[in-house]
C-alpha cells in the first residue's frame, strides 16, 4: 500500500512516498481503509524532530498522522463494535503509541476504541478534520468545567481547535470572547461568540475572564485576563508565574469514542462548522507541510488516497 513516511528528521522534503505491506490486524484490532487524513501542527513537529523531547525513542522512518476517515476493511480476532464496510472516522493516539502507526497511508490497523461511526452524510474530507481538533476542544472545556454564564476567552478561534472550542463553549451556555486572525473576523463571528476580538488585542487590558483556552498558542500572556482561581488551558506546555493563583492545564488529547460520535453527528448536522483550505493527494504530503508551515490558510489541509 502507499504511505508517505518521514525518512529523517528535517524539513518537508524528508516526507517521501513509499510502499508498505497492507496491514494485518492483531487480536482486538481492525483495519481501516483510509480515504482521507488531516495534516495537523503535531505532524510538523514530529517530522522536524521537535517531538523528540517527549518521544526520545522515536526513530525514522515512520508514518505520520492522527486523524483518519474511511471504512473498516478487516476485523481481527476478538475485535468488536465494527464490521467490514462500516464507515468510520477516528484518531490514532500517535504520541501515546510511540508513532508506531500513522494515518498518512492507504490503510492502518487500529484499536476500535480509536474510532467512531461516521454519519452517512459526513464525507471523507470533512470527517478527517474532526477527531483530534474537536476532541481537544471538547476535553479542554470539560477540564474547565465552567458553569453556564461563565466567561471563556478562546485564542486562535480562526483555527481548528479554537474554532471548535468557540462553538462548543457557546453551545455549553458560556459567554465567549474569541480572538480572530486578521481578515477572518466574519468567519469567527459566524461561530456564535459574544464578542470577536482582533489578534492585536492587549489581553492584559481585558476585563477578568473565568478561563482561557489558548489554542494558538500565545503562551503565558494568554492567562493575563484570567481571574484569580480561574483556569488556563494550554495546547502546549507553558510556564505561568507561581504568583498567579490559577489552575493551569496542558492536556494531551485522549480517545473518547462516545464524545467523538457526538461531535461527528454535530458536524454532519451543521451545528458544528469546520473548513478545508486544500485537499492534496497522499503522495503530496511534503507540499502539504510546506503550505502549512507557510501559514495564512483558512482551514485544514487534507490528504486523500484516491
Amino acid at each position: 500500500m502507499r504511505v508517505c513516511e518521514v525518512t529523517e528528521f528535517g524539513g518537508p522534503e524528508v516526507l517521501r512516498p513509499s510502499e508498505h505491506p497492507w496491514p494485518v490486524p492483531a487480536a482486538g484490532e481492525v483495519v481501516v481503509s483510509i480515504a482521507a487524513a488531516n495534516v495537523n501542527p503535531s505532524d510538523l513537529a514530529a517530522r522536524s524532530g521537535a517531538h523528540r523531547r517527549r518521544m526520545p525513542d522515536l526513530l525514522t522512518p515512520f508514518v505520520l498522522g492522527w486523524d483518519l476517515a474511511g471504512a473498516v476493511s478487516e476485523v481481527g480476532a476478538g475485535a468488536s463494535g465494527y464490521a467490514v464496510g462500516d464507515r468510520v472516522l477516528g484518531m490514532i493516539p500517535w504520541i501515546q503509541t510511540g508513532g508506531r502507526v500513522g494515518a498518512y497511508a492507504e490503510a492502518a490497523a487500529v484499536m476500535p476504541a480509536w474510532l467512531a461511526p461516521r454519519p452517512e452524510n459526513l464525507d471523507d474530507v470533512t470527517a478527517a478534520t474532526v477527531s483530534l481538533n474537536a476532541l481537544t476542544a471538547r476535553q479542554a472545556l470539560d477540564l474547565i468545567a465552567a458553569p453556564a454564564g461563565a466567561t471563556v476567552l478562546v485564542t486562535g478561534a480562526s483555527g481548528a481547535v479554537g474554532g471548535y472550542a468557540t462553538q462548543l463553549a457557546v453551545q455549553d451556555g458560556l459567554r465567549v470572547l474569541a480572538i480572530a486572525s486578521e481578515g477572518d473576523e466574519e468567519w469567527v463571528a459566524g461561530l456564535g461568540p459574544d464578542e470577536v476580538l482582533p489578534r492585536s488585542t492587549d489581553l492584559a487590558g481585558l476585563d477578568p475572564v473565568d478561563a482561557v483556552i489558548d489554542a494558538v498558542p500565545i503562551g503565558a500572556a494568554a492567562a493575563a485576563p484570567v481571574r484569580d482561581a480561574g483556569v488556563a488551558v494550554f495546547t502546549r506546555r507553558v510556564e505561568v508565574g507561581a504568583e498567579r493563583a490559577l489552575r493551569v492545564q496542558t492536556p494531551l488529547v485522549h480517545c473518547d469514542p462516545t464524545a467523538l460520535a457526538e461531535l461527528a453527528r454535530r458536524v454532519a448536522s451543521g451545528s458544528l462548522r469546520t473548513r478545508v483550505a486544500r485537499t492534496l493527494d497522499l503522495g503530496d504530503a511534503a507540499e502539504a507541510h510546506r503550505l502549512a508551515e507557510r501559514g495564512g490558510l483558512r482551514g485544514k489541509i487534507v490528504l486523500t488516497t484516491h
